[in-house]
């Protein structure tokens, strides 16, 4: 029969699993010294990809760190050992770096790979639990976490062990992205399908209404024609140009309504230039979408027209474009 657990025995297991990995994390910051500085520079100065390998649990830990690392400006992929004993080896090649995994510092599927990588003359970088293993042993830098107790209460299941490599992991990924220079649009590049990577890699030119999309008129049309060009071009507003395309002002949809409400009649024959609103708020061209968004929430508005260095139309944008495109 299992135990009963009530729910307060619940919370505190939790509580103790995670004082527990915290405990870890401690013992591994004590682990970081030199050999951390080796391997980053051994990583930085890799003119191929970082491979990464480990069994069972730690080739979880192994997937993600290589994750972690091609996102960040690392190229790397993960090695299953056991594959690599039956061809997959042929991913590793001279100018690669290999980062092995292994808390006990002895995988059998690790160690029987050794002739081969050292024949290949690749560095190698393992991450154990102590350096007294077969392959700390065969390493050129032989990175450690510590005498870590496992949350476990068997003390067999991979808890703080994991966290502690997955930590360390992220550790080497941090440091490389500083030492690249890494930027949040290189990492948006890696990205360009998520919505982090809409957001930095959109610019209003790739989104805004231009050329003949663009509702335009000039300041002597009577107001009857704008109403037609803005129904027309379906933005709920049109610019106002001259004949060299400089903007002089803006009509919307809104405007007309606060005509209407002062409940006086006007003239629809009247130019649209003695009822445009002039001088209106423009962005540019370059703008990140995400930027364009955030400033027509400031302003309240819900179009921008875009123009270029001298003040001219080359696009319209509007609150519904960047929510639509995912921004």
């Amino acid at each position: 029969m299992p135990n009963q657990t009530t729910a307060t025995g619940f919370i505190t297991s939790a509580l103790e699993t995670i004082q527990i990995e915290q405990h870890a994390l401690e013992i591994l910051s004590q682990q970081i010294d030199e050999r951390f500085t080796q391997a980053c520079e051994i990583i930085l100065q890799c003119k191929g990809r970082v491979v990464v390998t480990g069994m069972g649990k730690s080739g979880h830990i192994g997937r993600k760190m290589a994750a972690t690392f091609a996102s960040t400006g690392t190229p790397s992929f993960f090695m299953h050992p056991g594959e690599a004993g039956h061809g997959d080896l042929g991913m590793l090649v001279r100018g690669d770096v290999l980062i092995a995994i292994s808390n006990s510092g002895k995988s059998d599927e690790i160690m029987m790979l050794m002739p081969l990588i050292k024949h290949l003359g690749v560095p190698l970088i393992t991450i154990t639990g102590n350096a007294n293993g077969p392959m700390p042993k065969n390493a050129d830098i032989a990175l450690t976490l510590g005498h870590l107790q496992e949350a476990c209460p068997l003390g067999l299941a991979p808890t703080s062990t994991t966290t502690a490599t997955l930590v360390l992991g992220d550790a080497i990924a941090v440091a490389l992205l500083e030492a690249r220079g890494f930027t949040a649009d290189d990492f948006a590049r890696s990205h360009p399908a998520g919505t982090l990577g809409k957001r930095l890699l959109l610019h209003v030119e790739n989104l805004m209404h231009d050329d003949q999309d663009i509702p335009k008129v000039h300041p002597d049309t009577p107001l009857n024609e704008v109403l037609y060009e803005i129904s027309d071009k379906r933005l709920g507003m049109t610019t106002i140009v001259d004949d060299q395309n400089v903007l002089l002002g803006i009509f919307t949809d809104g405007d007309l309504r606060r005509l209407l409400n002062k409940g006086q009649n006007f003239d629809v024959k009247v130019p649209v230039s003695q009822v445009m609103i002039k001088n209106p708020v423009t962005i540019q061209a370059g703008l990140r979408a995400v930027e364009a968004l955030e400033l027509l929430r400031e302003k309240k508005i819900n179009q921008f027209v875009v123009v270029d260095q001298e003040n001219k139309v080359v696009g319209v944008i509007s609150m519904h474009d960047l929510i639509s495109a995912g921004v």
